[in-house]
């Protein structure tokens, strides 16, 4: 619009004066007949009298013969009607708003939104029109008379008429009132409250033409108009988070929200496109810009029955919905921001009713489902948990919302609305026991519900707090085990995705990511004495369970998956999520708390290990023969390097170090002779066929992983872990770690087995698994007593002055260290002092030791490939490095044993010494293991597995005093023992007791 010289929106108003009569129109003199009971209808004047609108409209334009003719009848109207109400009104009084005057019926023919001066003819109305309201307080005399119900149609006509026209007004300049839009009432003398307020006035849900009037706009897109003065009056407006309090624009908003199509509004026919959810929720920020409107919107009444209307249209509702406002800001997700933070308000309604619950978590779910994945983070917890708890295995397309949005959404689910919404939820459940024919429909419904809106949640939003309040503060893991036990025992699953996919998968889908959280800070006394969260009968219970559903997924489904993969919805109410993704998952989260469940067996049995086997799969199907047959078939299949390492024995370390870091990953495959070098740079004598490279190893392996050197530091139970200030002792300590995890793949890519014992902890690191509470015993257990103390506490944590700080204290320096960033100033309290427990643990048994794991395992792996990792868990690690102590089966050891130097196996001697070792307690069997191979265990299959095999040798030809008073010596290198011809059988035991208790008689010949 050009505005004129001297013309403004903010033009002053003149008093009221007398109205001069004008002629009635067509339309309006059918009204009043009709409104009056006289009828003098004929076909002419039907035709004459058209409805108002479109269709009025185009006859007139008919009648008077294009545009031109109806912009030069409505330029003489507006002549006339300058002549007698005035150009600025000055000639209109109350009298003019009545039935009998065609004051409006004038205005509102020529009246176009573009023509300022039209415009401001109708500011000026409008202030007039709310001072006579003001004056006499009874708006539809004004526009009815004293008989309204006489007049009704020709004064819910004008009513319309005019609202619309305000808001056309509005819409059509909003750029130009883009500042005033925001406004108070008491801003009167600008131009658009007016307008605003006057559309307060006519809406009133108390005047008889309300409804009416709403469900007119409504229809005609008045909505949709709003829509975009409110988002012009945003984005103009300086720091709009705190402004709008109270404005005229939040109260014509607030006017027709009220307007649901349920008494006792009798609004109807309502286009989903054009109500007020649609339209109006879908503005960023909303409740920001008018906080009234929020606490309106989330009554009980209200919001129950907006949230059911959006959930009736499920997923469609999405394509319903306005243009997108921009790539930031797509329609979906400011709806969903909208709607998330005005849920916490609605679910802490007393009565909010389990209805409402379900409708909500409906249309959150797919809201969310089409929503990017949210990456806010705020802690190194959060890090953690992403990657331990959901590690993700499809790349998705990053589609960036706008950053104060993506909080929105977030920081909206928190952990009140996930209690608020689980409670309700789970209150009307029913019993633990449940009913012998499985759960009801009610149940099925709410766990279903529940469910679809935690699985999207799981994967589009952060977990750390989600996880956590879900685990702790709720009885989501009861809740669920009990009703997935239910449908177990009953053999009865109901499944809301399709009526092919198993209806375990959902419940174990959110079932498993959250027990597996809760168990990562559940202590042993929880777990093993308390039963908590679950008894020991129902874990029993639930690793058959899980086993099952493994054993399905990857080896059942298997086969079928490829081709019937079906686009499902997630729940009864959304879509876009395949069954094959959900059973990706679900394999997923199955495995991790099945191993994380094995874990605790492992700690503590308390169910028998074969029922972590699958069935019909023998248990020795892994084993160190894999590593065997990849030995066998490298060296029929490939060449390798032979390589010759010179090694003086007092810079053994050194040495290795400098030689073995310049080999290949392939050539590391090969053979490594070595030949020793003394003090005077002399090679020592000998050939190595094996023994010597064996002999080696085991002397770098005591030397490298001894904690005088500074690498490993070991727990009360002599446990190795990395010494977490290896760098205040070794300036190359990362590249040391990288030697050690190579050595150690070395040994046992040859069969060597080395007798240093790991800390479960690291361990799991060469699993890339993270470590728990459960786990901070073996490494400190005056700080997990510490914990405990806090998890248990009964009083105000708070006043015991901690914060989310931890002091490393390394070789006497100490060092203050946040867990959290501001962590210094951030006191723990009982409501976060399960995430401070939480933190420490991360802390001592990760975070420290973290790149020192890091650079271990990458040695690790140039021999030893992960997914040959992956396959055992931590304690059949052990096992393969150091062999087992159920591997000390004499028998076996009998079986697989060579003689030389005249000995058989039938000969008197060796029967004796047979005789004798069976006798030992498992003790003395260690020691005498350790003193003839250098490891105290076995090969975990069985000595058939021992390289080379024992041999016993005859240590002298004759029996003399002088041989039979010598003791028994060996060669671990050769895994030999040097056995002189005792006579006896106590002088034998006498001999060979002395010799393992004293490690005597290393001798390599």
């Amino acid at each position: 619009m050009n505005w004129p010289p001297g013309r403004s929106y903010h033009s002053k108003c003149s008093s009221p004066a007398i109205l001069l009569r004008g002629s009635a129109s067509i339309w309006e003199v059918a009204v009043r007949r009709k409104g009056t009971g006289r009828t003098f209808w004929n076909r002419r004047e039907l035709n004459a009298t058209a409805d108002c609108g479109c269709a009025s409209r185009t006859l007139l334009h008919s009648k008077f013969r294009g545009r031109k003719a109806v912009r030069t009848e409505q330029s003489l109207l507006r002549e006339q009607f300058y002549k007698a109400y005035g150009k600025y009104c000055q000639n209109v009084d109350r009298n003019s708003f009545g039935p009998d005057s065609d004051f409006l019926c004038q205005f509102l023919y020529f009246f176009k939104a573009d023509n300022i001066d039209d415009f401001l003819i109708l500011v000026q109305i409008c202030r007039l029109l709310w001072w006579f309201v003001q004056d006499n307080g009874d708006v539809v005399k004004l526009f009815a008379g004293v008989d309204y119900s006489s007049t009704c149609a020709l004064a819910n006509y004008r009513v319309k008429q005019f609202t619309h026209a305000c808001i056309h007004a509005l819409h059509q300049n909003r750029y130009q009132l883009k500042d005033q839009l925001l406004l108070t009432p008491e801003e009167l003398n600008v131009s658009a409250i007016p307008l605003l307020e006057v559309l307060v006035l006519l809406i009133n849900r108390k005047l008889p033409w309300s409804c009416r009037i709403v469900e007119y706009l409504f229809q005609n897109n008045a909505v949709g108009l709003l829509r975009e003065i409110i988002l012009t009056g945003k984005d103009n407006a300086e720091n709009y988070f705190s402004i709008g309090k109270g404005s005229s624009l939040e109260r014509v908003l607030t006017a027709v929200i009220c307007h649901v199509g349920q008494r006792p509004c009798i609004c109807s026919n309502i286009n989903p496109r054009n109500s007020l959810a649609s339209q109006i929720i879908t503005i960023p920020f909303l409740w920001h810009l008018f906080p009234n409107l929020q606490q309106i919107f989330a009554a009980e009444d209200l919001s129950q029955c907006y949230i059911h209307q959006m959930a009736k249209f499920g997923q469609n509702l999405i394509n319903l919905l306005p243009k997108d406002i921009s790539n930031e800001f797509p329609s979906y997700a400011c709806m969903l921001g909208n709607i998330l933070e005005i849920a916490g308000i609605a679910l802490s309604h007393p009565h909010c009713s389990f209805d409402m619950a379900i409708d909500l978590a409906a249309v959150t779910t797919f809201l969310l489902e089409a929503l990017p994945s949210v990456k806010t983070s705020h802690s190194r917890e959060s890090s953690m948990i992403a990657e331990d708890d959901m590690t993700g295995d499809d790349e998705v397309m990053e589609i960036a919302l706008d950053r104060k949005l993506e909080q929105q959404i977030y920081y909206a689910i928190n952990p009140r609305i996930l209690l608020q919404l689980t409670n309700i939820l789970f209150k009307g459940i029913s019993s633990v026991n449940g009913s012998d024919y499985g759960p009801n429909d009610r149940d099925a419904t709410a766990l279903d519900a529940i469910c679809g809106f935690l699985y999207v949640t799981f994967n589009k939003l952060p977990l750390e707090r989600i996880m956590t309040v879900l685990a702790y503060r709720t009885e989501l893991v009861p809740s669920l085990w009990n009703f997935m036990k239910q449908c177990h025992e009953n053999q009865k699953w109901s499944s809301y995705l399709s009526n092919d996919a198993p209806g375990w998968l959902l419940p174990l889908a959110v079932f498993c990511p959250v027990y597996k959280h809760m168990l990562m800070i559940v202590d042993n006394e929880e777990f093993y004495e308390q039963e908590k969260p679950l008894s020991l009968k129902d874990i029993r219970s639930l690793i058959i369970i899980l086993r099952q559903v493994l054993w399905q997924l990857l080896w059942v489904n298997h086969t079928t998956s490829a081709n019937s993969v079906k686009s499902v919805p997630v729940s009864s109410a959304s879509k876009g999520q395949s069954v094959q993704a959900i059973q990706d998952r679900v394999s997923i989260v199955v495995y991790e708390l099945l191993s994380q469940l094995q874990d605790w067996n492992n700690r503590r049995q308390f169910t028998s290990p074969s029922n972590f086997h699958a069935d019909g799969v023998n248990d020795l199907f892994i084993s160190q023969s894999q590593l065997a047959a990849v030995r066998q078939r490298h060296g029929s299949e490939a060449v390798f390097t032979r390589n010759q390492f010179r090694i003086k024995r007092e810079r053994i370390l050194e040495d290795a170090y400098d030689q073995m870091s310049q080999l290949s990953e392939l050539n590391l495959q090969g053979l490594i002779r070595v030949t020793f070098v003394n003090e005077f740079g002399v090679e020592e004598p000998g050939i190595d066929g094996g023994g010597i490279f064996k002999d080696f190893m085991e002397n770098i392996t005591r030397a490298a992983f001894d904690v005088q050197y500074g690498l490993f530091k070991e727990t009360a139970d002599h446990l190795l872990y990395p010494n977490p200030g290896s760098g205040m002792i070794h300036e190359q300590h990362f590249q040391f770690f990288h030697f050690l995890g190579t050595l150690l793949a070395k040994a046992m890519f040859e069969g060597i087995l080395v007798d240093i014992p790991f800390a479960t902890f690291f361990l799991s690191k060469l699993k890339q698994k993270h470590n728990y509470l459960n786990d901070l015993p073996s490494l400190d257990p005056e700080l997990y007593r510490h914990l405990m103390f806090l998890k248990h506490y009964k009083g105000d944590i708070s006043e015991l002055e901690l914060y989310f700080v931890i002091v490393n204290n390394e070789y006497g320096e100490q060092t203050e260290e946040e867990l959290l960033p501001g962590g210094r100033n951030l006191r723990v309290t009982n409501e976060n002092v399960i995430t401070f427990i939480h933190l420490v643990a991360n802390h001592r048994l990760n975070f420290q030791i973290r790149q020192q794991s890091s650079h271990f395992l990458r040695g690790f792996q140039q021999l030893i490939q992960q997914d040959w990792i992956d396959m055992f868990n931590e304690h059949e690690l052990q096992l393969l490095i150091s062999g087992s102590l159920d591997s000390l089966d004499i028998d076996d050891l009998r079986l697989h044993t060579n003689y030389a130097g005249g000995y058989q196996s039938e000969h008197h001697v060796i029967e004796t010494f047979w005789e004798v070792l069976k006798g030992f307690s498992l003790e003395n069997r260690k020691k005498f293991l350790k003193f003839v191979t250098g490891c105290s265990r076995g090969p975990l299959l069985g000595f058939r597995y021992l390289e080379p095999l024992f041999c016993i040798q005859r240590a002298s030809s004759n029996a003399s005093d002088e041989s039979l008073d010598r003791l028994p010596t060996s060669a671990t290198c050769m895994n030999l023992l040097k056995l002189p011809p005792y006579t006896s059988k106590e002088q034998l035991e006498t001999k060979l007791l002395y010799a393992i208790n004293a490690d005597a008689g290393f001798d390599l010949s």
